[in-house]
């Protein structure tokens, strides 16, 4: 009998078959509510088995914050529009709490006529597992900040980690692109796989097409035997294309192709191979001007441009220089065995005064220069680059030791203004203090009210 049943055991159809492959859960419902389907990942994530969740009404299930008013199939059901990727949360059958986003979407029979609807909800608890350990640090890997610009970006590295898709990273030479790309490598499923990083730029196409995709032994002469590329070497993990830019148009065709079908061709190949690759690209130069001058492929640029990162350049933030000072010290003290002890308050006034053309990778450059003279203690400015004295020494006669405190706050404030449109009410929440605190710290250090109340944009 237990042998009848296994054999009369029904056959998928593609539809079904399609469904329960998916991580997502999915349920539909007809217009009486009732549950008339749902998959394997929806039983794994709310922990209801499937014979028990049919029948059934889908707010005994789906127990979710979203229920009752505030329930999204319902609002499909009512404008007949769908909704994409709202937040919220369910109790799954051992009453945990977890965190999901849903999509819906309304069902209509072969006339067009309403028959139900089906929800799509993804669980969330990784993503909101990273961003709890990251709440609250100023560090994430190798990158170090306390402003709110970076802060934002340190918030939305988990969930892009965890999305297969290509990310674009937008910034100025010298603000940590690199190091953007191996943190989302290092929190994502591909973390174990290789990270490996090619500057596009520094490559005629000839030596960049072999450098990513490899050749066979006879490609041309001297290859003697095969050699494989960067595409093959990071199987399984994630490649950095740095300087994306820079590449001719005819090799943008090239890596369009990789990017859309997720295969190429080695040269002297005669079949194509799998590209098994996260694609993470950067560009330090503006890609909608390229664009509109013809340099740079539209389809390419929306391929590229599916999560984009804008890092801020080191003068948007420079209350991050006296973190970032300290990180410097920190590494080389490790990398020289010495014990310097901090940077001092007229160095770092300094520091602070200076705009950073070359961004976090000058700073720590000054740093490193510092350590030729200092072995122990504290930076002090007789320990500065040269180069860095003369730029700044107008400024200079103008700073007191103690000023370094000041010039911080104001950088703060500054900041802080110029993010919330210059409401100075929401500048104040920004920086976790009172309005009149606010007020009487902008009166102090000669910080002028905005001639604009970011509130309604009147005059002041």
């Amino acid at each position: 009998m237990e042998t009848k049943r296994k054999i009369a055991k029904p056959v998928l159809t593609a539809t079904e078959a399609i469904l329960e492959s998916i991580s997502d859960g999915v349920f539909t419902v007809g217009p009486d509510w009732h549950i008339s389907s749902f998959n394997r990942a929806a039983e794994e994530i709310t922990g209801v088995p499937r014979d028990e969740a049919i029948g059934r009404n889908c707010s005994e299930v789906f127990r979710s914050s979203m229920c009752g008013d505030d329930c999204a199939l319902k609002e499909t059901m009512r404008t007949g529009k769908p909704i994409i990727g709202k937040s919220g949360y369910i109790i799954d059958a051992n009453g945990n709490r977890i965190p999901i986003s849903v999509s819906t979407a309304l069902l209509r029979d072969s006339k067009g006529r309403i028959t139900g609807g089906a929800e799509t909800f993804r669980n969330l608890s990784d993503v909101e597992a990273l961003r709890r350990e990251l709440a609250g640090r100023n560090s994430l890997g190798d990158l170090v900040s306390r402003s709110a610009l970076m802060q934002r970006i340190f918030e939305i590295l988990p969930a892009i980690a965890v999305s297969p898709s290509t990310v674009l990273i937008l910034g100025e030479t010298g603000t940590g692109k690199e190091l953007v790309a191996r943190t989302i490598h290092d929190l994502s499923t591909r973390s174990k796989g290789p990270f490996l990083a090619v500057n596009c730029g520094a490559l005629p196409d000839a030596l960049l097409e072999s450098e990513l995709f490899g050749y066979k032994a006879g490609a041309f002469t001297d290859a003697r035997r095969d050699k494989p590329g960067r595409f093959a070497l990071a199987r399984g993990g994630t490649l950095f294309l740095d300087e994306i830019e820079d590449i001719s148009q005819a090799f943008q065709v090239r890596l369009l192709r990789v990017l859309q079908d997720r295969i190429y061709e080695p040269l002297g190949a005669t079949r194509s191979e799998q590209a098994d690759v996260r694609v993470i690209v950067a560009a330090n130069k503006d890609l909608t001007e390229l664009m509109r001058k013809g340099e740079f492929r539209e389809d390419l640029y929306y391929r590229i441009n599916v999560v984009r990162i804008e890092l801020p350049p080191l003068r948007k933030r420079k209350e991050d220089i006296p973190l970032l000072a300290d990180h410097f010290i920190m590494r080389f003290n490790r990398l020289q065995g010495k014990s310097v002890q901090g940077i001092d308050a007229e160095a770092l006034s300094l520091l602070l005064a200076h705009d950073w053309p070359g961004n976090v990778r000058e700073l720590e450059n000054v740093i490193e220069s510092s350590f030729i003279l200092c072995n122990d203690g504290f930076i002090s400015v007789g320990h500065l680059p040269e180069a860095l004295m003369s730029r700044c020494m107008p400024v200079r006669e103008k700073i007191d030791a103690p000023s370094a405190h000041d010039l911080l706050d104001a950088q703060s404030i500054r900041s802080a203004l110029e993010r919330n449109n210059y409401n100075r009410i929401a500048a104040a929440r920004d920086l976790g203090i009172h309005k009149t605190t606010l007020f009487r710290r902008m009166k102090k250090l000669g910080i002028p009210l905005p001639e604009k109340d970011g509130r309604s944009g009147r005059e002041r």
